[in-house]
């Protein structure tokens, strides 16, 4: 069963990390764990952030996790993304030769990889993390 959002957020937009469930898991753990403060997708993404906005971010089950909040974004091609920006993704060992390898693989599976894309690169602070989520064994 779900938990429920808490009622300050309800009004906040909701979405999880990444294509598959391990990775939302493993994305939101980053998050928690405050290793990972930054994130992109394609600038033509539904879920655009406008600084100061605040989201409630989902696991790989659909459970509300953390609500995080807009700090910067900025627009960039793929290519242009800096090992800073990458330290800051807090994926693989946060060098930005893995940055490109792990994102590049991401695009190409949603078949929108190219060098010179277009990316919003957004930084974000987290703001709560919910209670423990209960797991439940596979």
């Amino acid at each position: 069963m779900s938990k429920p959002i808490p009622e300050r957020y309800q009004n906040l937009r909701t979405f999880a990390f990444g294509d598959s469930p391990a990775l939302a898991d493993e994305l939101v753990e980053l998050v928690i764990k405050g290793i990972k403060t930054a994130t992109c997708s394609t600038e033509d993404e539904p879920n655009t952030s406008t600084p100061g906005e605040r989201w409630v971010v989902l696991d790989g089950r659909g459970e509300a996790r953390c609500v995080i909040e807009s700090i910067d974004v900025t627009y960039r091609r793929f290519n242009e993304v800096d090992a800073a920006f990458a330290y800051d993704e807090g994926e693989g060992d946060r060098s930005l030769a893995y940055w490109r390898r792990a994102h590049q693989a991401y695009f190409g599976r949603l078949g929108r990889y190219s060098d010179d894309m277009m990316l919003m690169c957004e930084r974000f602070c987290l703001v709560e993390v919910f209670g423990d989520v209960p797991r439940q064994d596979s």
